[in-house]
């Protein structure tokens, strides 16, 4: 099964698709807290946190001061929009 067109609201994707994206991403899956997953990029990185109505991303040490940032949003938004806020970092 292919998993749904990016314009498709997340909440109309599987678990495991969504799982999928996440990684193709470069997110790992914590081991201990399934619905936890971590992000290292360069100049920051993210804890993504896959709540029951909304994909929660905690920024950590970004910018010349290392500040943390948390931003919600909502699976009614397309995985485009989603991936789009998300992985350009804060």
């Amino acid at each position: 099964m292919a998993i749904p067109p990016a314009e498709t609201p997340l909440y109309n994707h599987p678990l495991p698709d969504i799982e999928d994206w996440l990684r193709s991403q470069g997110c790992q899956q914590d081991h201990n807290q399934l619905h936890c997953w971590h992000l290292q990029q360069a100049s920051w990185e993210a804890e993504l946190t896959l709540d029951i109505d909304q994909l929660t991303v905690r920024y950590f040490n970004f910018g010349e001061e290392g500040q943390d940032l948390q931003r919600s949003f909502k699976y009614s938004l397309s995985r485009s929009d989603i991936e789009a806020a998300v992985f350009s970092g804060p």
